[in-house]
């Protein structure tokens, strides 16, 4: 089970578009803000051009277009006009995991690719696979078809890495027990089986409080929002004291979302698809108050500064690879610049431009009718044991996708986090 659907030209991705004079920028880190930090990641691409547009896949936190908001209403009034008919909504909500059968005999293990990207995003896991990580327990909830566990399984330096793999998709377990690198795992363990993340038990043959890592990857918006506490609880009573949560899961009017047509709305930002898998898209406060039980910090909704970034001419490697090298672009305490360098009043105008709209686009979310879901509002099961994490990280990435064969930009949402247990 994993939520994570609509293959579009992701930044790890290159293989579109004709070719362009412009040097590739490569991503060498990940694009969400971390609270506890000063300073936003090294590495994103910003577009300070738009000239530059068509030059990269992908750009890391571009404005909207102007109209945005009304493209957001627009759709909304769509969707909202042709709900799913309230009859017909228990159909959806009872045995999900048979229409995620469905889908993975259906498309096998070909439509997602591997998250080869998880390694910028997540450094915890690629520190769990050194050779001198120690004993380490990592498991996967929502794995489909594997495309993150082995992607891990196969960059592994760790003896005593064990790898757990979890889907209620019985269809999808099936697909990685037959993969070759499960059946002869390089180094470490990997065992994969069938558990719905919802249940009153846990993993056949795993004790409460063994996990080091969960990884939760377009996973929680798969589930119905009734579903969300007994998830966090049991996530929660996987992992040992300062185990970690890592999440990444779609945001509050992603492209996907406004795409839905009528007879696609659940509840609010909760849809049904076309093969009948569910999807929620998230905003942050839901997130911090299922983990927390408090709403997001400001340090998570803004930028303090910003780095802009260039390719050394060294560099041609894909976003996924951990070698790559990017160099900052002229500070306002370098040397005048040189010819095609940024200049230092540019790099000031970046800063101010991003952190403005950081803000200004998290706060219209956030204080959107229906921004938060009442189920967290109301009498939360979970609300009396909170807080049961505390915030690592916690951010929005928000991503202008280019198409650029075809000439077309995607404004792409995505939430992330990190939780320790308490």
């Amino acid at each position: 089970m994993s939520s994570e659907r609509q293959p579009l030209p992701v930044a790890a991705a290159d293989s579109e578009g004709p070719t362009t004079t412009k040097s590739r920028i490569p991503k060498m880190a990940s694009s969400v803000h971390d609270v506890s930090a000063d300073k936003p990641p090294f590495g994103s691409r910003f577009l300070t051009d738009e000239a530059d547009v068509w030059s990269q896949n992908a750009w890391d936190h571009v404005p909207p277009p102007t109209d945005q908001d009304q493209v957001i209403s627009a759709a909304l009034n769509r969707q909202k006009s042709a709900p799913v008919p309230e009859e017909e909504k228990q159909k959806y909500n009872e045995k999900p995991a048979r229409h995620w059968d469905n889908f993975y005999k259906a498309n096998a293990s070909n439509f997602f690719r591997n998250r080869k990207w998880l390694h910028l995003e997540f450094p915890e896991l690629k520190a769990a696979a050194e050779s001198d990580a120690g004993p380490m327990v990592i498991a996967e909830i929502g794995c489909g078809a594997g495309n993150a566990v082995f992607p891990l399984l196969q960059a592994n330096k760790n003896p005593n890495l064990s790898l757990k793999a979890y889907d209620y998709s019985s269809h999808a377990v099936k697909l990685v027990q037959n993969n070759p690198l499960y059946l002869s795992p390089p180094l470490g363990t990997i065992e994969a089986a069938v558990w719905d993340l919802t249940s009153p038990d846990l993993p056949p043959g795993l004790e409460p409080g063994t996990v080091d890592i969960i990884t939760l990857i377009f996973v929680m918006s798969a589930l119905h929002p009734r579903e969300w506490a007994n998830a966090v609880s049991n996530v929660h009573r996987l992992l040992k004291p300062g185990g970690l949560v890592l999440l990444r899961d779609y945001g509050r009017y992603d492209l996907t979302q406004l795409r839905f047509k009528g007879g696609r709305l659940l509840d609010d930002n909760f849809y049904i698809r076309g093969d009948k898998t569910r999807v929620y898209f998230f905003e942050l406060d839901e997130l911090a108050l299922l983990f927390t039980g408090s709403p997001a910090p400001a340090a998570s909704r803004a930028f303090n500064t910003v780095q802009v970034v260039e390719e050394t001419d060294d560099n041609s490697c894909s976003d996924s690879d951990p070698t790559s090298r990017s160099t900052p672009l002229t500070s306002p305490h370098d040397s005048p610049a040189s010819p095609g360098r940024t200049t230092p009043t540019l790099v000031t105008e970046v800063e101010k431009s991003l952190s403005a709209i950081s803000a200004r686009a998290s706060e219209q979310a956030s204080n959107q009718p229906g921004a938060i879901h009442p189920v967290l509002t109301g009498a939360f099961p979970l609300k009396d044991s909170h807080p049961l994490f505390s915030i690592e990280q916690l951010g929005v990435d928000r991503r202008l996708i280019v198409n650029r064969k075809r000439q077309l930009k995607m404004y792409r949402v995505w939430m992330q986090g990190k939780f320790l247990k308490l």
